[in-house]
């Protein structure tokens, strides 16, 4: 993705360096502390995560990202925040209508 300036790859110590340093820049002192963003792989973490509690269904996000549903489901599942009370909700709703029928 990056090259250096012999137009080879960038080695894996020079990208570290430079990822710390960048933390530095764009991160408060208590964010800094923590482990947000400890590695550049979490950024992808961070982005499916934030798809997925957004509601982007599953097979959606599996495809932007590359995975199968069921990689995306078994890695993320405890990472989605509401959407169980919101299923419960459409359930409610869908067998109050269900019963207005029977």
């Amino acid at each position: 993705m990056f090259g250096n300036e012999r137009g080879g790859v960038v080695g894996s110590s020079t990208y570290w360096r430079v990822w710390e340093e960048a933390r530095t820049y764009g991160l408060s002192p208590e964010r800094l502390a923590s482990p947000l963003a400890g590695r550049p792989y979490d950024l992808r973490h961070a982005c499916i995560t934030r798809w997925l509690n957004a509601g982007v269904p599953t097979a959606d996000v599996a495809r932007r990202v590359g995975n199968s549903p069921e990689v995306i489901h078994r890695r993320y599942h405890e990472c989605i925040d509401g959407h169980e009370q919101l299923a419960n909700q459409k359930i409610s709703r869908v067998m109050e209508q269900d019963s207005d029928i029977l």
